[in-house]
């Protein structure tokens, strides 16, 4: 829902069929009541109101402090939704009529590297650079846009030093 788009909850859970009806107005109207979606419009469809709803842009990032003070059952389930989200999208741009992964530059590829700490906070700081400025760009006729999910987490724990003896 990124980009200003607006959707019903009948549309997302068209989006995410593995997940049930059930869920997905649950978590709509958790969200909603949590100030992360906002009703875009209501219209009257057959005797019922049908919302639209509206990602808020200044609520969809986690604060640096949720982070720290989540529990790992709280990263598991927030993952689980970012990569439910992400198939969601996914998905919904290959079900375009005229979908050319090729064509469009997409890219999926995982990439595990080998970096110290300093390392790691150098490269995260590369990424930053090179993101943060066209996070302003605004939509124009010759602009298309992307959606870029950077998952980064170590696969294994750190090696112990070899003894020095």
């Amino acid at each position: 829902m990124r980009g200003g788009r607006t959707l019903t909850t009948s549309q997302l859970c068209a989006r995410i069929p593995d997940v049930s009806k059930a869920t997905v107005y649950r978590h709509v109207d958790l969200l909603a009541a949590g100030g992360v979606l906002e009703v875009a419009d209501e219209q009257r469809v057959r005797g019922a109101v049908e919302r639209r709803y509206r990602l808020r842009q200044d609520r969809a990032s986690i604060d640096p402090d949720t982070i720290e003070s989540a529990s790992l059952d709280d990263h598991r389930h927030a993952f689980a939704a970012a990569a439910a989200s992400l198939l969601a999208e996914f998905n919904a741009y290959l079900d375009r009529d005229h979908a050319d992964p090729a064509a469009d530059l997409v890219g999926y590829r995982q990439h595990a590297v080998w970096l110290s700490r300093a390392e790691l906070l150098e490269m995260i700081g590369e990424l930053r650079g090179a993101i943060a400025p066209r996070l302003a760009n605004q939509s124009t006729p010759d602009r298309a846009q992307y959606l870029l999910s950077p998952i980064l987490f170590p696969i294994e724990e750190p090696s112990p030093a070899p003894d020095a003896g």
